[in-house]
Parts: structure tokens; C-alpha cells; sequence
């Protein structure tokens, strides 16, 4: 048994920023990759990612080692960047901590070995210098490597889809010391290098390998088909040798290591090969085989005049603390092998301590040619693994992987306009499928970030949520002939009529009056000029009705005294259309009010507006959405600085009525001049009318929410003009409702990004959100005898069995 002190044999001289200097002579460059979310790529985005790694590697200089190194580990979920304040907060934070995922973390190692010719023994010691040590110096040819590597990793980072950064000489220290340390935590300890296997602190390690070109079969390629989500209708692509990344789920490291030979030495010695073998060939079947391989290698190279040859290894070094495990372990490796049409070597003894301890980067140029397999480097760049863990924005809403269900930040707010210009939102799904569900999920994170909220419901879905937080809500519930208590006339002092206010008045009454000519700049200024008249003639109790009654008063002398003319503004048609506002008119119930009420909302930051029963009555739906409105921007808008949102929840009954999309459309307007957000919620796109004003509000939509739909999502794909791997990230949805950690799952686009997320929530947040159903009944009955959501919460959760 053979014992390593990596104190006493450490394999690195010294670290000047990124660059290694090893005790073998060899220099490193290193860097850490940041790689796309796992789910969000396409085929056509492997294809290019391949084309990336290949024409960023394709003209280094002969006898670069390039060493890609992928770690997984089984890890706990710290929790440490979930809020933790408020009830709903803390439940989240406790129900997450500590579950287990898979950590992965990518570098990618460049290194100009001591011993350019790369032909190592078949087994080398790699402390063998370690006592002395060999320090190349910063030679010409040492700084001539560090310029192509500079230029290599530039063209990858300007593909956009991956990002490398230098790793720091403290993360590549706490790199070595990780891997010969064996991942133990909390422990300095040896390596025992044992003749059936290595064992490291408390971990078993094992490792199997593709060292041959024997090893492959018929071809490999940039992806493939992803079984788990692929149906009848639609393909879903996952990298070639994805099922060894995350899919794997077990501890275990990737290497992927290549050697860049000459071109010209490695042909000609495959076509002397080529020559002996074709004289054995009739002495055994293996022969044949190999024979075959080299002729199609060298056909590739020969007909594709920007190949490069060249050596290659790959292998999975993998750890347990059971050393039972391993074998199970061994088993899924080979099976994932298998799918691909691989089969992989199992070393032992010797081999299988060369093998682990050659994966380290410093080490990696020390296999010889029978641990690489020749190949082009277009083959061996389709065994590389090009994606990641989902990854989380440093502030955002919480969701979920589709990995491992732990929570991911997305910051759909984007204050820096990174990934999209307008922040406005629509979340689409069929009834039952939790639409209010999620946007109770996204609406309550808002506000709990210091976001304000105006919630226009038809649904009454939104009052649990809010009554959590008793001194910061207010719903304004519209109930049959009475009015919500705003008065858009109304002023505390004359200086409130400033040009804005004036501006907002008009639009308000050209909107009640349903003009043929709104866009009439003649009829806006005459209002404005009544307006003005108005204010400075009547001192208190400002109204319609007010108002209604001084035009009537003045009407003989209200032309002369403001140069009206009959073409600009009808004053007769105008009473006539306001009539059936004030006095006994229909709808007078409206505006009865005199002192404006809004005042209630200026310090509430989560506004709900119920409008339920008023859903079927076009007219008093279209004055309530002009009054709210009214009553936001006197309030809401005030404040620029401050960041707000307005939803319209169960948009669909809103829309029946044609003056409604106007009426939204302005939101949508008005929306950027402030720091705000519109969302909306529909079932289905189609309840959108397709017109100028419809394709207005979604070409101001930049973030699209969708749930499962059964009818399929083409229309949406055409209204939003999503992409075909859009639509097959949309046909993969699927929900599980049962079980200890139910979930459903959604797609997130945000700009140009898209992937699936799920929402799992704990009880506290289940129970929060429902909307409807015994369960939510019981929480209310409860919350209507102790008046507090979180103790009615809580008590409705000890209830359940």
C-alpha cells in the first residue's frame, strides 16, 4: 500500500494569477467555465456550441493539453440567498435548507507540458520531481502559449452561450487540495493508494475510462435525443454525453483530455499502420475491427482539409463513503456508456492509480498512448458537457429547478435592462392549471422586495395573500349601486391643477364621452380650457356632478367667454352624454361622492380592486377601470422612483368589452415613463383580439409565463413569434401532483432566454395562495374568528393529516 502526503508532495512550484507552475515543468493555465442552464438548449445551439470549442481550439500549437474538468457534488442547499423575514419568507427558507443537489462545477486547464513530444511511460510517478522541481522560466515561447490561449478563450467568450473567467492562485490552491484531499470536509488527510482501490480520508474512489478508439461505436455527434421529454409529436435534444453530467446524480468528476498533435506525423504513422494492419487483417477478427476504425479516421481527415488530429481521454473518477456503492455506481456509468454506444475500460490496480491521479490538471499530460484513443478533434469535441445547474440572478423571484427542485432566483425585474427592455408580463393557462397560483407566487415576492401593487381582480383571488399583511392592504370591492369612493375631480389645493393634472382630467372625460374624435387636438384643448375655466370659478366640492353643473349654468356664455366654436367642442352633446352620470342618470352612482376618498390608498403598497360583480356590465366595468385609473396616478405615480406593478387578473372577462383594450392599452403606455410593470392574466392567447392595439400590448410583454395547456401551445408559438425549441420546452411540461414534493412546472421566457421551472412551495405557501375549494373555505372560517391569516394559516395546517 502506497501512502501520499499532499503536504509533503505538492504538485505546484508556484501560482502568478491563473497560470501554474508546476513541479514537473508543466505551466497551466486555468480557468473557470460558465456554462448554459441544463433543458435550455436547443439542437442547433449544441451544433453551434461545438463549432465554438472547435474553432477556438483548432489552431493551437502542437502539444497544447487541453483538460476540461467537471465536478460534481452531492451538495446541501444552504438556503443562504433566500429572504428570511416574513412568515411566508421564513417557510420557504426552512423548507429548502438542506436538500440535497448535485453542485457542478466546470474549468477548463491549459497546459504547455515540460516534455512537448507528450510520449509519457505507461506508468509515471507524477510526484516523481517534486522534491527538486523543475521551474520553466517566462520564456518567449512560454508567453507566444499564453497569447493563443488569450485569443482561444476570447472567441468563446464572444459566442455569447459560454463565458470562461481566470480562477484566482486561492481557487486553484483550494482546487488541489479538494481533489487530493479526496472532497472530505472538515479534515486534512492522505492518500491511500490501496492495490483494489483508493480510499481518501472517509471516501471510496473509482474511476472508468474511454482510452481506445475501440471503445466507440458507429459515431458520435454534438446531441441527441433526450428520452425523459421526447413524445411522438416532438424531439428534445440534451448533449451527447449529458446522461454523465447532472443526469448521473451521483459524486463524480468528468475528464475530457486532448492532446493537439501534428497533423502530418500522426497521418503518416496511421497509414503505416493502416499498412501492417492490412496484411494481418486475415489473422483475427479484432484486426478487422481496428483496421476499420483507422481507415474511417483517416478518411475524416482527408476529406475535411480543417481537421486536427488528435489523442484523447475521457474518464469518470467517481466516490462514495460506502464502498458498496461503487459497484451500483459502476453499473449506471456503463449503462449511460451503453446508450451511447461506448464501451467504456474498467481499470484495476496500477492503472486505475494512474488514472485518478493523472485527472489532476497539473498531471494530465502524463498518459501515455495506450491510455488515448486517436481520433479528429471534431469527434472528441462531441464529449464534451455543455451545460450547467440552472443558474440563479443575485435578486429575483423564486422558482425551481427542474434538476432538483431546489429554489432559483430570476431576476424578471431587470433594472440594468440585461436581458430585456420592457419588464411588462402575461401568464397563459387553461382554467385549474394555477394561474392565480403563480401569479399569487410572483405578485407576493414583488411585495415583498419593496414592490407596490395595484391587483384589478374579476376573481377574488388575492385576499388571503393580502390580509397577511393587515396594515399594508386595502381592497376596494366594488358591491351594486354603490360607488369605490373615487373622485378624479376632486383637489386639496388649487395648486394640484398643474398642466399633468389638466392633461389627465381631459383623457378621463374624452374616454367617458366615447369621442369619435379623441385624437381631436381641438376638442382636448376646448376641455382643457373648460377645465381651467371651471377651477377658477368654483372653489370647493369639485365633481362631475360639479362640473356638470357649471356647464349647464354657463352653457349660453361658455362658447364667447372661452372663443369655443360649435366644431370644437359640442357642449350640448356633451350634457346630453353626462347626463347619465349625475343626478338620477343610470350610472350617477358612480360619481355621487364628493370628497375624494384615495386618500386611503396613498400609503398602501398591495391595492386589490374587486370588481366581481360587476364583470358582465360593459359600462360600469369601463367607468371603474377609467377610476382606478384615475386614481393611480394622482397616488401610485406619483412617486417615479418608486417601483410598481399592475395586474389585471381574469383579463379575459375584461376583454369582452372593445373600450376595455384601450383602456389597458394606455397602462402599457404610461407604464414607461414610470418604474413599473403591467401583467396580465389570460387562459389562452386567442382571448387577446388579434388587432394593432393586442399586438401593441404583447410587443410590450417581455416576460411570458406558461402552464400546461392540453389544447397545445401553436398559437402561442405564432402570436409571441417563439422559437421551435420554445415550443418543445413548452410540449415537455409536466406537473406532478402527488406525492411528498408536489410541483408544477412552467415555462420562463425572459428576452431571449428561455427555460422550464417548477413551483413547489411548503404548506404555509400552498395554504396562502388557493383561491378556492374547502381548503380555502377553512382557512377563511378560521381567519374570520381570529382575524390573522398567519394564525389561520397555521392552525388549518396542524388540522391537516
Amino acid at each position: 500500500m502506497e501512502k501520499i502526503n499532499l503536504s509533503a508532495y505538492h504538485p505546484i512550484l508556484s501560482v502568478e494569477e491563473n497560470i501554474v507552475f508546476a513541479n514537473n515543468g508543466n505551466i497551466v493555465l486555468c480557468y473557470k467555465v460558465d456554462l448554459p442552464e441544463i433543458y435550455s438548449l436547443s439542437e442547433k445551439d449544441f451544433e453551434v456550441i461545438h463549432g465554438a470549442w472547435f474553432q477556438a481550439f483548432k489552431s493551437l500549437p502542437v502539444g497544447t493539453v487541453i483538460h476540461k474538468q467537471d465536478v460534481y457534488q452531492k451538495t446541501a442547499y444552504t438556503a443562504e440567498c433566500l429572504p428570511n423575514n416574513s412568515f411566508l419568507e421564513r417557510a420557504t427558507y426552512d423548507y429548502f435548507k438542506g436538500r440535497e443537489y448535485l453542485e457542478h462545477r466546470c474549468y477548463l486547464f491549459f497546459t504547455l507540458p515540460f516534455n512537448k513530444a507528450l510520449n509519457a511511460a505507461k506508468y509515471t510517478n507524477p510526484f516523481r520531481k517534486v522534491e527538486k522541481g523543475i521551474l520553466k522560466k517566462m520564456d518567449g515561447n512560454v508567453q507566444e502559449f499564453i497569447a493563443n490561449i488569450g485569443d482561444a478563450v476570447s472567441y468563446i467568450n464572444n459566442s455569447r452561450k459560454i463565458s470562461f473567467s481566470p480562477l484566482v492562485s486561492e481557487e486553484i490552491l483550494q482546487l488541489t487540495y479538494d481533489y487530493f484531499n479526496g472532497f472530505n470536509e472538515g479534515f486534512d488527510t492522505d492518500i491511500l493508494l490501496q492495490k483494489n482501490n483508493i480510499v481518501i480520508g472517509d471516501h471510496y474512489f473509482d474511476v472508468i475510462a474511454v482510452n481506445s478508439e475501440l471503445c466507440f461505436g458507429e459515431s458520435v455527434q454534438s446531441s441527441k435525443n433526450n428520452d425523459k421529454f421526447t413524445s411522438d409529436d416532438f424531439i428534445f435534444h440534451q448533449g451527447f454525453i449529458d446522461g454523465l453530467g447532472l443526469n448521473l446524480n451521483e459524486n463524480h468528476i468528468v475528464n475530457q483530455i486532448i492532446y493537439l498533435d501534428d497533423k502530418h506525423k500522426w497521418r503518416k504513422l496511421l497509414d503505416k499502420k493502416i499498412e501492417e494492419l492490412n496484411k494481418s487483417s486475415n489473422f483475427g477478427t479484432q484486426n478487422k475491427v481496428v483496421l476499420k476504425k483507422i481507415e474511417e479516421i483517416v478518411g475524416k481527415i482527408n476529406e475535411d482539409d480543417s481537421s486536427r488530429i488528435i489523442r484523447g481521454h475521457l474518464n469518470v473518477v467517481f466516490w462514495d463513503s460506502n464502498q458498496q456503492r461503487l459497484s451500483s455506481i459502476v453499473s449506471k456509468i456503463k449503462t449511460e456508456f451503453k446508450e451511447l454506444d461506448i464501451i467504456p475500460y474498467y481499470p484495476n490496480g496500477e492503472e486505475r492509480k494512474q488514472y485518478i491521479m493523472n485527472s489532476y490538471c497539473c498531471f494530465s499530460s502524463n498518459f501515455s498512448n495506450e491510455d488515448l484513443y486517436i481520433t479528429d478533434l471534431k469527434h472528441a469535441l462531441c464529449l464534451y458537457l455543455n451545460n450547467t445547474n440552472y443558474l440563479s440572478d443575485a435578486t429575483g423571484v423564486i422558482f425551481n429547478d427542474r434538476q432538483h427542485n431546489i429554489p432559483v432566483l430570476k431576476d424578471v425585474w431587470d433594472e440594468q435592462k440585461k436581458r430585456i427592455n420592457a419588464r411588462n408580463f402575461a401568464i397563459f393557462a387553461p382554467t385549474g392549471e394555477g394561474k392565480s397560483f403563480l401569479a399569487n407566487n410572483i405578485l407576493r415576492q414583488y411585495f415583498e422586495s419593496n414592490v407596490r401593487l395595484v391587483i384589478i381582480d374579476l376573481g377574488g383571488s388575492y385576499s388571503k395573500f393580502a390580509k397577511l399583511y393587515p396594515d399594508d392592504h386595502i381592497i376596494l370591492r366594488y358591491e351594486q349601486g354603490k360607488n369605490l369612493g373615487i373622485n378624479p375631480f376632486y383637489i386639496s389645493d388649487i395648486n394640484d391643477i398643474t398642466p399633468e393634472r389638466l392633461e389627465d382630467l381631459c383623457v378621463f372625460l374624452l374616454e367617458l364621452l366615447a369621442s369619435d374624435s379623441y385624437n381631436s387636438k381641438v376638442q382636448e384643448v376646448a376641455i382643457k380650457k373648460i377645465l381651467r375655466y371651471y377651477y377658477k370659478n368654483v372653489i370647493l366640492d369639485h365633481s362631475l356632478t360639479s362640473l356638470y353643473n357649471f356647464i349647464e349654468l354657463k352653457k349660453e356664455t361658455l362658447s364667447h367667454t372661452l372663443h369655443l366654436q360649435a366644431q370644437h367642442f359640442n357642449i350640448g352633446d356633451f350634457l346630453h352624454i353626462m347626463s347619465e352620470y349625475v343626478g338620477d342618470g343610470l350610472y350617477s352612482f358612480l360619481f355621487e361622492v364628493s370628497e375624494d376618498q384615495t386618500y386611503r390608498i396613498e400609503d398602501k403598497k398591495l391595492i386589490v380592486f374587486e370588481l366581481d360583480e360587476v364583470k358582465d356590465n360593459k359600462e360600469i366595468l369601463s367607468v371603474m377601470l377609467k377610476l382606478i385609473k384615475s386614481a393611480i396616478q394622482r397616488t401610485i405615480w406619483q412617486n417615479k422612483a418608486e417601483k410598481g406593478i399592475i395586474l389585471f387578473d381574469e383579463f379575459a372577462k375584461q376583454l369582452k368589452f372593445e373600450n376595455v383594450l384601450e383602456s389597458v392599452e394606455f397602462y402599457y403606455q404610461a407604464i414607461r415613463k414610470q418604474n413599473g410593470a403591467i401583467g396580465i392574466v389570460l387562459q389562452s392567447i386567442n382571448q387577446l383580439p388579434i388587432n394593432a392595439t393586442s399586438a401593441s400590448i404583447l410587443e410590450n410583454t417581455q416576460v411570458i409565463y406558461s402552464l400546461h395547456n392540453e389544447k397545445g401551445y401553436d398559437e402561442l408559438q405564432k402570436r409571441l413569434n417563439l422559437s421551435s425549441h420554445d415550443l418543445n420546452q413548452l410540449k415537455s411540461i409536466r406537473n406532478n401532483l402527488t406525492g411528498a414534493r408536489k410541483y408544477t412546472e412552467m415555462f420562463i421566457k425572459i428576452g431571449k432566454e428561455s427555460n422550464i421551472f417548477r413551483l413547489e412551495v411548503p404548506k404555509e405557501v400552498y395554504a396562502a395562495y388557493l383561491t378556492d375549494g374547502a381548503a380555502s373555505e377553512a382557512i377563511m372560517a378560521i381567519y374570520n374568528k381570529t382575524k390573522c391569516m398567519k394564525q389561520a394559516i397555521n392552525e388549518f395546517i396542524k388540522q391537516q393529516p
